[in-house]
């Protein structure tokens, strides 16, 4: 049980930090038992990796739907309200995959209660 820091990012995503300190099981210089507790917390400003994609997706998506309005009051636009009606699908296809991806990473990355 090796002691790391644990960095809390402003999304309440969370990533393992820095090595700090070796347990009583591991004692060759180097190695680590594989077991990671935390030693401290630290809170980042910033968002994720997984979290600022979603977000850049969301933004996109209601770039698009700002454009579907405009077109629809204009005649003659129906390709290019497809194509981007086509676009949101994708995007929201792909933020599916990264909330799914949030959400695995979260399951395998518990962080453990104990606090040196």
């Amino acid at each position: 049980m090796c002691f790391y820091d644990a960095n809390e990012m402003a999304c309440q995503c969370w990533k393992w930090g820095h090595f700090r300190q070796h347990c009583a099981k591991e004692y060759r210089t180097g190695e680590t038992c594989g077991m990671k507790l935390v030693m401290n917390r630290y809170k980042l400003a910033e968002k994720c990796k997984i979290c600022t994609k979603i977000d850049t997706k969301e933004r996109s998506i209601r770039k698009e739907e700002d454009r579907i309005r405009r077109w629809r009051k204009e005649h003659g636009r129906t390709a290019s309200i497809a194509k981007a009606e086509e676009d949101i699908y994708a995007y929201q296809c792909d933020i599916q995959r990264l909330l799914h991806e949030r959400e695995k990473n979260a399951k395998t990355k518990k962080l453990m209660a104990v606090e040196h």
